[in-house]
């Protein structure tokens, strides 16, 4: 009995991978669970092993190829026995939870074909197939991301395409008629934010009178421009962009495109901190992991995001609604060899700062090496990149869509400032608050940042809290 292998569903958001090495090679006798590719997604490195004990019969990819979510990748000839497919129907309730080169923790997942159901031509004459709600739908990377910035349930789509693919003119025709109803409603605007106004509940702040409705434009995305013919000038050399790399150039563009940025700058005099911080390093018998800045700036800041819910946020521009998270899941910037890499640091406000330094040694250690589990790069609420150690006196950073703000760290360093009307020397940290403005004000970044620079410069209540 011949079977199909196809690549299966690796994790939230993830649609492509690029084929880095084939394990095994056609005529091959495989076990069920040995290793059959190693792929690279745009957010980790994954091992696949077989969901069927047989031989190879056809290997369908290349090396250096990047496949889709559900493409056939390999054939096998399990033989017919009830034994590997009852392995194989087992195989297929298991999802990948972590990545990496050399582990053997990922598990694979069996796609099967999507259920589709014929659907009737449309008003404008064209005629697909509607998906089954619990089955991935076939659709090119470009078409889902389209289908997610018109705002779009690829399922209930009819694809056109060669056996009811997706096509991104399937995608504009179903969107038409959302558009128009959306521009045609009115949306009540959120109430003024008083910084010392009563305890009020969030619906009360930010919802206003009336019904929720949608956003009334559809976003505004920049089109892919020609370049001019640069080898009329000299030498060049192109490379494909991909793996995280290309998830990043999304990311970056898709953030620019969606959410109208804004930046605060401040300085906090972290003396006191830093003297703390080095005092407990230089400890030849000091238990625990090593404290750092990052660290301190975690903890300062879910206690901000507590008192400032805002900044913990996101906007559904579909529904017109915000999305206000009761959960503190902290993503911090991790450069690697690959690209800028965000793992999460979840529920920090349950955690100690030793437990939050120690959280943050393991997945800057894992990230770097490539091996940080799927899970922890995702969920994150807000972000915070430091520069400090490599450093530079400010940054603009650019928020983590679909987030509404991150701070960024420059370097601390010693300047003078003047105390008591002498002129002493300090340890300053400049730090940079970009936020979505149209979740936030001015006035609201500047106390959010100036109650997270009041606990850095008061060691003894960040400790505390």
């Amino acid at each position: 009995m011949t079977v199909d292998f196809k690549l299966p569903d690796l994790g939230e958001g993830i649609h492509e991978a690029e084929i880095l090495s084939i394990k095994v090679k056609e005529g091959d006798a495989v076990e069920e669970d040995q290793p059959l590719f190693e792929v690279e997604t745009d957010k980790a490195v994954v091992e696949i092993p077989s969901p069927y004990k047989g031989t190879i019969t056809k290997i369908h990819v290349d090396e250096g190829k990047v496949v889709t979510v559900g493409s056939v990748m390999i054939s096998f000839d399990v033989g017919g026995s009830a034994k590997a497919e009852k392995s194989a129907s087992s195989t297929a309730e298991k999802t990948v939870n972590d990545a990496g080169s050399t582990s053997k923790t990922a598990a694979a997942t069996k796609v099967k074909e999507p259920a589709e159901v014929a659907r009737p031509a449309s008003g404008n004459g064209r005629a697909g197939k509607i998906h089954d709600p619990n089955r991935p739908v076939p659709a090119a990377p470009a078409v889902r991301q389209l289908a997610r910035e018109l705002g779009v349930d690829l399922h209930s789509v009819a694809g056109t395409g060669p056996n009811g693919r997706v096509l991104k003119e399937d995608v504009k025709a179903s969107a038409t008629g959302t558009i128009s109803r959306m521009a045609s409603k009115n949306h009540s605007a959120p109430a003024p934010v008083e910084q010392e106004a009563p305890a009020i509940s969030l619906q009360d702040k930010y919802g206003g009178a009336g019904s929720a409705t949608a956003f009334d434009a559809s976003p505004m995305v920049a089109q892919p421009v020609e370049l001019p013919d640069f080898d009329r000038f000299g030498k060049t050399e192109r490379v494909p962009l991909k793996s995280i790399r290309r998830k990043i150039a999304m990311n970056m563009t898709l953030s620019w495109t969606h959410i109208p940025h804004v930046t605060h700058f401040d300085e906090a005099n972290v003396t006191e901190l830093a003297r703390l911080l080095d005092k407990r390093d230089s400890q030849k018998e000091r238990k625990g992991p090593r404290l750092t800045m990052t660290a301190c700036a975690v903890k300062a800041v879910v206690n901000g995001l507590k008192k400032y819910p805002q900044f913990n946020s996101s906007l559904d521009e579909a529904k017109g609604e915000i999305v206000f998270k009761h959960f503190f899941n902290i993503g911090v910037a991790v450069a690697t060899e690959r690209g800028l890499i965000v793992p999460v640091i979840q529920n920090a406000d349950q955690k100690s700062i030793l437990e939050i330094a120690q959280d943050l040694a393991d997945i800057a250690e894992k990230t770097r090496s490539g091996k940080i589990e799927l899970d922890k790069l995702q969920g994150g609420t807000f972000t915070i990149t430091n520069i400090g150690a490599i450093g530079g006196t400010s940054m603009v950073p650019m928020v983590n869509y679909p987030e509404a703000a991150i701070l960024g760290m420059a370097r601390a360093s010693q300047k003078p400032i003047v105390k008591n009307g002498a002129i002493e020397i300090g340890t300053i940290m400049p730090l940079a608050l970009s936020f979505d403005h149209r979740l936030a004000d001015g006035a609201e970044a500047a106390y959010f940042v100036r109650h997270v620079i009041n606990l850095l410069e008061d060691p003894l209540s960040l400790m505390l809290d």
